[in-house]
């Protein structure tokens, strides 16, 4: 059964004589939250503790004290720390990837990174704790993965657009796929350093990305070549 919440404030109780007793507090009015509202809120607090302190770190007790319920109520809804750490997870790598693969709505392939740098910036800059859970090294599996697939799964979304492109070009469309790789990677890597410099400010980073990734793309060699004195 659910704890509940009160209402700690306290006024005299009063009746047709008057005051019952010198400043008698009157009872806590007690409140209960639905079995959604309690699933959120233990996601809201999982959620803050996991990106704080990461998953050895957090206690199903720490979590259960903050919400101000017993440990039971965590068990009832995931079953314990695992099954809460899972479900914000798997919310954040959901989230992320709709914002990125949401953003990919331009005509040209510039603007197209320009959008893709920013929906990564943009969500570390407003979920900062959902990233933060999303870069650690996860004890749990996720039905969505891991970071990495993530990465994955939105390099796979901006092969198409530069396969197209590579075509356009005379290159192999078939290397699109090694670039998206690259590319994507290269943004989520410089998202995680940007994470706790904060500096430069978001917009000019998005540029500088762009200007390498971009830039770097214009000047591809059709059949690229090693000058070191390893071949293989």
């Amino acid at each position: 059964m659910e704890d509940v919440a009160t209402d700690s404030s306290t006024t005299r109780a009063t009746s047709t004589n008057g005051p019952t007793g010198p400043d008698r507090p009157r009872r806590a009015r007690r409140t209960r939250m639905t079995g959604a509202e309690r699933r959120e809120q233990l996601l809201d607090i999982g959620r803050t503790l996991f990106a704080e302190k990461g998953f050895e770190g957090t206690s199903v007790e720490e979590i259960a004290a903050k919400a101000g319920v017993s440990k039971p109520v965590v068990y009832e809804h995931f079953g314990g720390k695992e099954g809460l750490y899972a479900v914000v997870v798997d919310r954040e790598m959901r989230s992320l990837l709709d914002g990125v693969t949401g953003a990919l709505t331009a005509g040209h392939p510039r603007e197209l990174l320009e959008q893709a740098a920013f929906a990564l910036l943009d969500y570390i800059e407003k979920y900062t704790d959902g990233f933060r859970i999303l870069v650690r090294d996860s004890p749990v599996a996720q039905s969505t993965g891991t970071f990495a697939s993530l990465i994955s799964d939105i390099a796979t979304q901006v092969e198409d657009i530069l396969g197209l492109e590579f075509k356009a070009r005379g290159f192999d469309p078939k290397l699109a796929p090694l670039y998206a790789q690259a590319l994507v990677g290269m943004v989520a890597l410089t998202g995680q350093w940007w994470l706790d410099v904060r500096k430069p400010k978001k917009a000019e980073v998005a540029a500088h990305l762009v200007n390498l990734a971009w830039h770097g793309l214009d000047g591809l060699e059709q059949k690229p070549r090693l000058i070191g004195h390893r071949k293989n």
